[in-house]
């Protein structure tokens, strides 16, 4: 079962018509934004399944737009986020694609700034607002965004988990959820970590000035 609780089932607080399409393509997007950063100076969204076919009319274009912007689910602006868009002078593609997906809510998501950055990321909308974040850069992996978590990108090396895990447990963080993520050995790799509780500052610190670490992301719920 994907849902947690009761809360899961009745649907978020939101705006908009749909838990599935609107709801959860808000976090999806917002996830990205996250993940990305920053605000993009461009994002093309390609819609898979049913999000292809029904976007315009269950808003979830609205919500993804309001989800790049930082918008939470229940945020007044989303039914007038190309309207925000266009004032944060953020480029906004969408493309309708027909391949066949594993789950008809899925949504492929690039992010460009003036520079090289540049994030993709896929996610699924599973219902109830419920989501699950299935790719990152071409590294599978499964992030819900229903708990607080962190992604920690790191060298592939002897020792990783539990250096970060050792650290977790010395601030009696507990991980609910846990899982790797890499193309090559010795290459970069991602680990996935969601907990019970968010991670503050101090606890960022430690993480971050560990041997072999790239960057250390924090999802807060």
């Amino acid at each position: 079962m994907k849902y947690r609780s009761a809360f899961d089932i009745i649907g978020p607080v939101m705006i908009g018509p749909s838990s599935s399409h609107t709801a959860g393509a808000a976090k999806i997007g917002r996830a990205a934004r996250t993940i990305f950063g920053k605000k993009p100076k461009r994002a093309v969204i390609s819609l898979y399944g049913s999000f292809a076919k029904t976007y315009k009319g269950h808003g979830t274009d609205l919500a993804l737009i309001a989800g790049l912007l930082d918008f939470d689910t229940f945020d007044e602006r989303i039914p007038d986020a190309y309207k925000w868009a266009e004032d944060a002078e953020m480029e906004i593609q969408f493309l309708v694609e027909e391949a066949v997906v594993d789950h008809p809510n899925t949504v492929r998501i690039n992010l460009f700034d003036d520079g090289d950055k540049r994030l993709e990321l896929v996610g699924i909308s599973i219902g109830g607002g419920t989501i699950e974040i299935t790719e990152i850069n071409s590294f599978k992996l499964r992030l819900s965004g229903g708990q607080p978590a962190i992604l920690v990108i790191h060298r592939d090396q002897f020792g990783m988990i539990s250096f970060v895990t050792s650290i977790l447990a010395k601030h009696e963080i507990n991980i609910s959820h846990m899982e790797m993520s890499r193309k090559e050995r010795g290459d970069i790799a991602i680990m996935v970590i969601e907990m019970d509780q968010k991670l503050d500052e101090e606890v960022m610190g430690e993480l971050n000035a560990l041997p072999d670490i790239n960057h250390v992301i924090r999802m807060d719920n």
